[in-house]
């Protein structure tokens, strides 16, 4: 009888779940180290498009996902006041339009894939990588707490600044930054919301966006222009006091925001930036997900790429016997994908931040004419990812419940 294959995986956002999950149904056994204390059920909205739908719907939880979307109508750009500048209905499709068919907590959808992958993951929290020993035959991986253990692959899939990737792949994968700053909270629900996400621009490169959940809440967004590197290794007391001074006088519902932001313990903060790497393997090791090329949320694509790498990597490695082979497919079939993932709309993110208020005009009429009704389908396209430029393919021994129906 063979022996049974084994994989570790770290992170346990959208990526590793996914991979433990198609990893588990075709025999192997495997193990998620996280370095959070436990499972993280928060986060913002994101949506699921194209092939990472597709995707979704052969391992089994599309239907699981349309029943916890958050129920988003669309997009709105609002003035200072709230009254509407123009609104982009959800899309009709699973490419089209700001929001999604599909749109859903991040919490949510780690969840479900996490419970897809059933009993057959074994998940160590509170711990993360410190050294990858990667031999002919197998890994030696040593952590911050539990003892040493060896696997037969690695597959770093912990986030665009991953430190377990320097451990085996240094400085060659750079991240590209994009010059914002954009921060993520949760904040209390009011009667004057509703069920359709606002983006309000403000003079200095500053944008605030509110759109609702399935908590009885709302999510809020608040980016700003920024050099790279300006902002690093600030405490969350110097986040916070940040972001109060930047937006203090920005206006519409900022000090609403900034209000909430007061009672927030989960707060995060980031500089928008997309991976470069020249490669995602290396020996038995290898990058998914972010780690490999967060495309960055503003392209859209970060969760259909993370689906649709899990899904290729696990079929690949299903259907070769040797991991290099295996590797060499992922690179091959994942690569054209990413590219266009990481093109963004010229311009961005300056574009979508004006500065001025002539800027924020701009910009404002630009939206009214691409949601009339003459212009509807060039508006509905500015903001379609290319979910679907990857000629997924076919692991017929790794579908599960689902159907390309």
């Amino acid at each position: 009888m063979p022996r049974t294959k084994t994989a570790l995986i770290s992170g346990a956002s959208i990526a590793g779940p996914a991979l433990a999950s198609w990893l588990v149904s075709s025999g192997w056994q495997v193990t998620i180290v996280e370095r959070a204390p436990e499972l993280r059920t928060g986060g913002q909205n994101i949506d699921v498009r194209g092939a990472g739908r597709t995707v979704a719907r052969r391992m089994g939880v599309e239907d699981a996902i349309r029943d916890a979307t958050t129920g988003e109508l669309g997009t709105e750009f609002v003035r200072s006041d709230g009254s509407t500048v123009a609104r982009f209905p959800a899309g009709t499709s699973d490419t089209t339009g700001a929001t999604a068919e599909l749109e859903i907590l991040r919490g949510d959808l780690a969840r479900l894939l996490v419970d897809a992958a059933g009993d057959g993951v074994e998940y160590v929290f509170g711990d993360s990588i410190t050294a990858i020993d990667d031999q002919h035959d197998h890994v030696r991986v040593s952590f911050d707490h539990g003892d040493d253990r060896s696997f037969d692959l690695v597959v770093v899939a912990d986030g665009m600044n991953s430190r377990t990737r320097r451990l085996v792949f240094g400085t060659a994968p750079t991240i590209r930054p994009l010059g914002l700053n954009t921060s993520y909270l949760t904040i209390p629900r009011t009667p004057a919301d509703s069920d359709w996400a606002r983006w309000f621009n403000a003079p200095g490169g500053r944008t605030m966006t509110l759109r609702p959940d399935t908590k009885g809440t709302i999510r809020a967004t608040m980016s700003f222009l920024a050099g790279p590197g300006a902002h690093d290794g600030l405490t969350a007391d110097e986040q916070k006091r940040l972001l109060r001074e930047t937006f203090i006088d920005a206006g519409w519902e900022a000090r609403r925001i900034l209000d909430g932001l007061e009672q927030e313990r989960d707060l995060y903060f980031e500089h928008i930036g997309q991976v470069q790497a020249p490669t995602w393997t290396s020996g038995r090791v290898a990058l998914l997900g972010d780690a490999a090329w967060c495309a960055s949320p503003i392209s859209g694509m970060g969760t259909s790429l993370a689906l649709v790498g899990a899904y290729v990597l696990a079929g690949e490695l299903a259907a070769h016997v040797d991991h290099r082979d295996a590797f060499r497919g992922y690179e091959r079939i994942m690569r054209p994908y990413v590219t266009q993932a990481q093109k963004l709309p010229p311009g961005a993110p300056r574009i979508a931040n004006p500065r001025t208020r002539i800027g924020i005009a701009a910009l404002n009429t630009a939206a009214k004419v691409g949601a009339s009704r003459a212009f509807s389908a060039i508006g509905g396209k500015l903001f379609s990812p290319p979910a679907d430029a990857i000629d997924l393919p076919d692991y017929a021994h790794l579908t599960r419940q689902g159907s390309d129906r």
